[in-house]
């Protein structure tokens, strides 16, 4: 379908849809699933888009003259890249036209209690964007409630803008226990995204209400809507 066929029809929760990074990932996602995404990201007046960089600078494009932003995804989904390729990353999708970098925390790494090379993770990738806000991914399903907090200090530590629950990908997705957490760890210093399972209105609403200020969602309309997904 083309991006001039999408059209925002009814009834939906607008503020909501502000609050929303409208996201697709997948990989076998095409050019035409990401014209799509882009047209419903303008129908809808979603924060922005999420996409792997190679989508950044069609994204970019699709929306120029909008308010939707681009976000893209660095290191993803598994956080295991080495600092120095996920700096160039995300540098590489910031001159393509990415706004915000969604990145994933060096998992085993802090399991492994090697906190110093964690916080330099990510001291790298704020670094190579500032002033662009970086989000890091904790995979909040692999870690205990204990290397959570730890992982949103090493995050404020380094820079970071964001800490963010999930990749959608790995074990589990945002929990309203783990929004909590995290907000009550980081307070108002950094700001906190909700990521993975969220696929209707009722629970958007509860991550909200649990402290969560961007939601990363791929059922974006059907949540504004109360529609299916």
């Amino acid at each position: 379908m083309g991006s001039d066929q999408v059209k925002a029809i009814g009834d939906f929760d607008r503020e909501l849809a502000h609050r929303i990074d409208h996201t697709l990932l997948k990989p076998d996602a095409t050019p035409m699933d990401i014209q799509r995404l882009c047209a419903e990201a303008r129908a809808y007046g979603f924060a922005t888009v999420c996409v792997n960089p190679l989508f950044v600078a069609q994204a970019a494009g699709e929306l120029a003259g909008t308010p939707v932003g681009v976000c893209s995804v660095v290191g993803f989904p598994l956080g295991a890249t080495p600092a120095q390729v996920k700096a160039v990353e995300a540098a590489r999708a910031v001159a393509d036209g990415a706004r915000e970098i969604d990145m994933v925390l060096a998992i085993g790494l802090l399991k492994a209690g090697e906190e110093d090379r964690v916080r330099e993770d990510i001291r790298q990738v704020v670094q190579a964007v500032a002033p662009v806000p970086v989000k890091v991914i904790l995979e909040t399903g692999l870690l205990t409630d204990q290397e959570k907090v730890l992982a949103c200090h090493l995050a404020e530590e380094a820079g970071a803008a964001f800490v963010k629950t999930s990749t959608g990908f790995g074990h589990g997705g945002a929990t309203v226990e783990d929004v909590r957490l995290l907000r009550a760890t980081v307070g108002s210093r950094l700001r906190v995204k909700a990521s993975g399972g969220i696929r209707d209105h009722q629970t958007a609403l509860a991550m909200l209400a649990a402290g969560a200020d961007r939601l990363g969602c791929s059922a974006s309309v059907a949540v504004v809507t109360g529609r299916t997904p």
